[in-house]
């Protein structure tokens, strides 16, 4: 099978770093785009960067974003301090016109979108973020991609050498896999699960913990 290239958010946040970092290092990946608001701070022979200061500026015809093969959507926020409006404007607005940017230049491509656990499908939980990730997965399962999926990771441990891992993430990196086994990943198996889900696909475009243990092996 041929090396795939993909596109690839969020490379300045834990998640989308680590990802990175297992995408530069798989045989399987033969170009990166990371679109980000801030370089990445990574230098590679995979790797280009195309920085932008407002997603929802980007414009849909924009052919820097042609030639892909899938999505790493893995850019997000804490919903802590927000209004549902705030969030929804960041989560929901930005995710679907980045989406819908993609799709028109690549309609065969896959799309990977970092959720998270216990989201909403139902749009109507007492949980904002919850309700705003779940219309978020909604939406872009309408948009006609080859293949969405929905990854709802849990607890992900950091890669060795990762640079963007909050202080206060830190205590808990050796301690939470260890006492919560079945609720905890690691950014390795994260990354992989991603890779195969465009190499392999996968039964399910809702993938829980399990799913993308079972899809990283």
């Amino acid at each position: 099978m041929n090396p795939i290239k993909i596109i690839l958010t969020g490379s300045t946040g834990m998640v989308g770093e680590g990802v990175l970092m297992e995408c530069l290092d798989n045989p399987n990946i033969s170009e990166i785009l990371s679109v980000s608001r801030r370089p990445s701070g990574k230098k590679h022979a995979k790797l280009k960067e195309y920085l932008v200061s407002d997603f929802l500026k980007i414009d849909l015809d924009d052919k820097k974003l042609k030639g892909y093969d899938a999505v790493f959507f893995c850019a997000g926020i804490s919903s802590m301090g927000m209004s549902e409006e705030e969030y929804t404007g960041i989560t929901y607005d930005t995710t679907l016109h980045f989406a819908k940017a993609v799709f028109r230049q690549n309609p065969g491509m896959v799309f990977n979108y970092v959720s998270g656990v216990y989201t909403d499908k139902t749009e109507s939980g007492k949980i904002m973020w919850a309700r705003v990730k779940g219309r978020t997965e909604n939406a872009l399962r309408k948009l006609g991609f080859r293949a969405v999926y929905n990854f709802r990771p849990g607890f992900m441990k950091p890669a060795e050498g990762q640079a963007n891992v909050k202080w206060f993430f830190k205590p808990f990196i050796w301690i939470f896999p260890v006492v919560f086994p079945s609720k905890s990943l690691t950014l390795q198996e994260m990354g992989i699960a991603m890779i195969n889900a465009v190499l392999k696909g996968y039964p399910t475009s809702t993938l829980e913990i399990k799913d993308i243990k079972n899809l990283a092996l």
